[in-house]
């Protein structure tokens, strides 16, 4: 048997609504602009394009979300999240619901300063969509339970007020086109997740702030942003 020079951490999972036993999660993929925002045209990306978080930086949607280090400008985008039960590479888009295991709702937290700044000289985004806590994601609930759904609200409130406002019929390019797409790209395998797009109104969160959010049929949660550590 080989050894290991010290124990490896517990694997990150999420919990399944209603069960005990938990989705462990192997990568994350985030899908980038992938509902229409005012001035982008009505252009539609021919093809989807992501980025990546680590596993271990998803958390359970609630109680406290923490306010990262480096950052004056930390902001919030809603999106609806799919787990992947089923592996596949090359998934044709009629096949692609097949794959998917459930849904949950997430927040893609980034800190969109070190992103515009990366931006500015050409350098890669890593340092602005992957620290600590920078996704959250409510429990997951398996499609047996809810179906695949084509449409339902999903929005995003900061002290009450409302800041992201859609419906999951407004996807550019829907769940089973993301799957097949990014499955050409590479394999997919149980416990992946893809953070499917978020809607126009991201904005920024302060120290104090309530955050609630949710997807009819989904889910929906409740977040208190914490002090940044001193």
């Amino acid at each position: 048997m080989t050894s290991l020079v010290f124990a490896p951490p517990a694997p990150p999972s999420l919990p399944v609504l209603g069960r005990e036993a938990r989705f462990p999660l192997r990568r994350v993929y985030c899908i980038g602009r992938n509902y229409p925002w005012p001035g982008d045209g009505g252009a539609v990306p021919e093809e989807p394009f992501y980025f990546m978080k680590p596993a271990d930086a998803v958390c359970l949607a609630e109680g406290s979300l923490p306010y990262p280090p480096l950052t004056a400008d930390f902001c919030h985008e809603i999106e609806w999240v799919v787990a992947i039960g089923r592996h596949g590479f090359e998934i044709a888009p009629d096949e692609a619901l097949s794959h998917v295991w459930g849904y949950g709702v997430g927040l893609d937290l980034t800190r969109r300063d070190l992103q515009q700044a990366a931006k500015a000289v050409g350098r890669p985004w890593e340092g602005s969509k992957a620290f600590d806590a920078c996704a959250t994601c409510t429990p997951l609930r398996p499609v047996s339970e809810v179906g695949h759904l084509r449409q339902g609200a999903i929005w995003l409130r900061v002290n009450g007020v409302m800041r992201q406002q859609a419906d999951l019929v407004d996807l550019l390019h829907p769940v089973d086109r993301l799957i097949s797409a990014l499955s050409r790209s590479v394999p997919l395998h149980p416990g992946d997740l893809i953070y499917t797009g978020t809607p126009a109104g991201v904005g920024p969160l302060l120290p104090g702030d309530r955050v609630s959010g949710g997807i009819d049929g989904v889910g929906r949660f409740e977040l208190l942003v914490a002090s940044p550590k001193a």
